[in-house]
Parts: C-alpha cells; sequence; structure tokens
C-alpha cells in the first residue's frame, strides 16, 4: 500500500513540476473549460476495508475483537460525464467497477479447533472454516458536486463530494448457501457518500488529473447466516460498512 501511495505522489510532483519550469507559461486547453458537457475516463487502484461491529460471538473475554479483515489492492476503471453549471462549479457523474478482493480471518473459529485439540477431541471445523475469501464487483454510480479553483500555469485543484448507489454483483444475498457452505452472503444493493480531492494538468490535447477518494458505506452489508447455522461466522457480527480509498488518474 505504501508503495502505491509513493508511486501517486511521484506522478502528482513531476507532472505539476514540468508546469512550473518557466514563468511565462502558456495556457493550454483552454477551450475545454468553455464547454458546458465534456466526458472522459479514469483508471485506478482501489483499497477496500470493512468496518465490523462483533456480536458476543466475535468478542474474546478481554472485549478484543476475533474478526480481522485481510484487506488486498483491487483495480477500478470509470467514466467521467461533466456538465459546466459556474466557471467554479460543475456537476459530475463518474460510473464504474470496482474489482475487490477480501479475506476475513474468524479466530473465534480457530479457538474452537485449537481447544478441540487441546482437549483431544477431534475437530468439528477445519481450517477452511477460519477463513472466508470475500470478493466483491461493485458497479458504483455517483453524482458529485464538483468546485475547483482558478487556473495556475496550465494546473487547478478541486474538491468534489456526493452520494453514490453501489451494487454488488458477486454479494450472493440470493444464495440458499451460506457459511456452512463456505458461502459469505452480502447486500447486493448499498449507498456511500464520497470525498475527493485531486488536481487537474493541463496538456495541449488533453487534461489528466491525479486524485484520491474516500468511499463510505451507509448501510449495513450483512445477511444473516440460515437458520441452524453455528453463530461462528455471520452470528458472529452485528454490522459490516465497507469503507475505501481509491487513487486515480482521470483524462478528458
Amino acid at each position: 500500500m505504501k508503495k502505491i501511495i509513493t508511486l501517486v505522489l511521484l506522478i502528482l510532483f513531476y507532472s505539476v513540476n514540468a508546469q512550473f519550469r518557466s514563468r511565462d507559461v502558456l495556457d493550454r486547453y483552454t477551450d475545454f473549460d468553455d464547454q458546458q458537457f465534456s466526458w472522459g475516463y479514469y483508471l485506478g487502484i482501489n483499497y477496500f476495508d470493512m468496518k465490523i461491529h462483533p456480536s458476543n460471538q466475535g468478542l474474546a473475554d478481554s472485549k478484543r475483537f476475533l474478526i480481522d479483515v485481510d484487506t488486498k489492492p483491487g483495480f477500478t476503471v470509470g467514466l467521467i460525464g461533466k456538465m459546466k453549471v459556474h466557471d467554479l462549479v460543475d456537476f459530475r457523474l463518474e460510473p464504474s467497477m470496482h474489482f475487490v478482493q477480501r479475506d476475513l480471518l474468524f479466530k473465534n473459529v480457530q479457538k474452537i479447533i485449537d481447544d478441540e485439540i487441546a482437549n483431544g477431541i477431534e475437530p468439528t471445523l477445519t481450517e477452511k472454516d477460519v477463513k472466508r475469501n470475500v470478493k466483491s464487483t461493485y458497479l458504483d454510480i455517483p453524482i458529485f458536486i464538483n468546485l475547483h479553483g482558478d487556473r495556475w500555469n496550465n494546473t487547478r485543484p478541486y474538491i468534489q463530494t456526493g452520494v453514490s448507489w453501489l451494487v454488488n454483483l458477486q454479494a450472493n444475498e440470493k444464495k440458499e448457501q451460506d457459511n456452512a457452505d463456505q458461502t459469505f452472503r452480502m447486500k447486493t444493493h448499498n449507498f456511500s457518500y464520497q470525498l475527493e480531492a485531486g488536481i487537474e494538468i493541463y496538456f495541449k490535447r488533453f487534461k489528466m488529473t491525479p486524485s484520491v477518494k474516500g468511499i463510505f458505506f451507509f448501510n449495513n452489508e450483512l445477511v444473516a447466516d440460515n437458520e441452524g447455522t453455528p453463530p461462528y461466522w455471520a452470528g458472529a457480527l452485528k454490522s459490516i460498512n465497507s469503507r475505501a480509498f481509491v487513487f486515480s488518474v482521470k483524462f478528458e
């Protein structure tokens, strides 16, 4: 993760530095800002985590969480639609796909296995029951209000905020199988608020924008296990809420 952040910062530094080598910099791509409507696309690296609220089954005697999340970098690709409403204000529609992989580690299950072995009992659970591989593909449809400053040497900072509807195409919400069959289920339809900041860099024929965005889910994504399934997995959780950072480069 540190390498990813360092790479994004280096790209931003060298791009901006190139703009400041001359005091008499000619404005580039000047007609772009006058367009009422425009489009573009972006590529990014995402880092999705989960905010976990455990039930009593997911807590140790010391109130320490027995469930961890192992997060892995993912990939994001999206489109940009812009509508100018003011010299310093735009509305933006930026639909995207986030390809995400996370592992949930149930140390409460590992504790049951260890206790049974210590007592000379054949374990009723296996190592496969300790980890759940949670793959998600989110179709993200956000609407933003974008506030930006004036140009300075072919660069322009901005911030934007908005809300989004996210459809998890790998949620498994409607599946009959649950954690007893090693299937972790999540909600298909989700909602979030998002906050983004970046610097627009103008070149002769296009605009490039390095940016960082935070995504914070409103709703509980957890789907309960079926009746009769031991409370080791979904039963050990009250709620889960995804949250993410996306480092992207936009081209318009």
